[in-house]
C-alpha cells in the first residue's frame, strides 16, 4: 500500500480496509485553497469533456461506491459542478424492478453505460449484488461469488469497447458516520435525508467493512482499477476525485485533439472545394 493523494488498489492485492486511514490528507493539498484548487480542476475537467465529447472516441464511467454518509451524491455535486449536463448521465441504482430482477443482475447495468462522447456517473453500481445481496442473504453464497468473474469480464468488455472505467471507493469511518447521521438528526434543514434504513443498516458494518474487501480485492484489474478515497474530509474527498478523473483524462487529450485537428482539415478542404465550384456564396 502507498500514500499519494488516494490509494489505487493493484490488481490481485488482498485489501484489509484497516490499514487505509479515512482521515488521511496528502501535505500538498490543504483546506485553505481547496475551493480554488476544486475550481481549478473543474474547469479543465470542462475542457477535457468537450473533447470527449466531440472525438466520440471513447466515454467514461466513474463507479462511486461507500457506506451509508460517505458522501456519493455530495461528490456528485461537487467534483461535477462545471461539467456541461448534456455530455453527463448520472444513474442512480436502487432496488430492482420486478423486470430487472426477471433478467441478470448486468441487464440494467449495461442498459445505462454511457454511449462514446458521454460521462457517466454511478451512484452505487454492479457492486450492490456482491455487497448488500452478500450481507443479508438475498442469493446463495455460490451465487453471488461467481459474480465477481463476471463482473470483471462484464468491465473487460466495456474497457476493449473504449470505456474508460474509474471505480472509487469513498472510505469512512464508523466515527464519522455517526457523526454525520447525528447532524442530519439535528438539522431540520437535513432532516429529509434521515432514513431508517440507514440507521437499522449500521448492526451490519462488520460485514459490509468484509464484503468491500473481497469486492475490491477481486475487482480491481488494470482496465478497471478500484481508487480507495479517504473521504472523512468532505473536501479532500472532493479534491482527490477530481485530481485523479482529471488525470486520468489528460492521457487521451493529445488523441482527442489529433483527431478533431484532422477532422477540421478535411471539413475545411471540402468547403474549399464548394466554394471553389461556386456552390457556396457569402464565405
Amino acid at each position: 500500500m502507498s500514500n499519494d493523494l488516494l490509494w489505487k488498489v493493484p490488481e490481485g492485492e488482498h485489501v484489509k480496509l484497516k490499514k487505509y486511514d479515512p482521515d488521511y490528507v496528502h501535505p500538498s493539498f490543504k483546506r485553505d485553497g481547496a475551493e480554488e484548487t476544486l475550481g481549478n480542476l473543474g474547469k479543465e475537467m470542462g475542457e477535457l469533456q468537450e473533447l470527449l465529447s466531440a472525438a466520440q472516441h471513447h466515454s467514461l464511467l466513474m463507479v462511486l461506491q461507500g457506506m451509508d454518509t460517505s458522501g456519493k451524491d455530495g461528490t456528485i455535486r461537487h467534483v461535477f459542478s462545471q461539467v456541461n449536463p448534456q455530455g453527463c448521465h448520472v444513474v442512480s441504482f436502487k432496488v430492482p424492478t420486478p423486470e430487472e430482477a426477471a433478467h441478470d443482475f448486468l441487464w440494467r447495468i449495461h442498459n445505462a453505460v454511457p454511449p462514446k462522447g458521454v460521462m457517466g456517473i454511478f451512484n452505487r453500481s454492479q457492486y450492490e449484488d456482491v455487497l448488500v445481496v452478500r450481507v443479508h442473504n438475498l442469493v446463495p453464497e455460490d451465487v453471488w461469488k461467481r459474480r465477481y468473474k463476471e463482473i470483471n469480464h462484464f468491465e473487460k468488455l466495456l474497457a476493449d469497447n473504449g470505456t474508460i472505467i474509474l471505480k472509487f471507493f469513498l472510505h469512512i469511518s464508523q466515527d464519522e458516520q455517526t457523526a454525520r447521521l447525528q447532524a442530519r438528526i439535528n438539522d431540520k434543514d437535513k432532516a429529509w435525508k434521515i432514513s431508517s434504513s440507514d440507521f437499522a443498516e449500521r448492526k451490519y458494518w462488520d460485514d459490509y467493512q468484509k464484503a468491500y474487501e473481497d469486492a475490491l480485492s477481486q475487482c480491481s484489474t488494470d482496465e478497471a482499477p478500484w481508487y480507495i478515497v479517504p473521504a472523512n474530509h468532505k473536501w479532500y474527498r472532493n479534491l482527490v476525485i477530481a485530481q485523479t478523473l482529471v488525470d486520468t483524462m489528460r492521457k487521451y487529450k493529445d488523441e482527442w485533439k489529433a483527431d478533431l485537428e484532422e477532422r477540421g482539415r478535411k471539413e475545411l478542404a471540402a468547403l474549399q472545394q464548394l466554394r471553389a465550384s461556386n456552390e457556396v456564396k457569402g464565405l
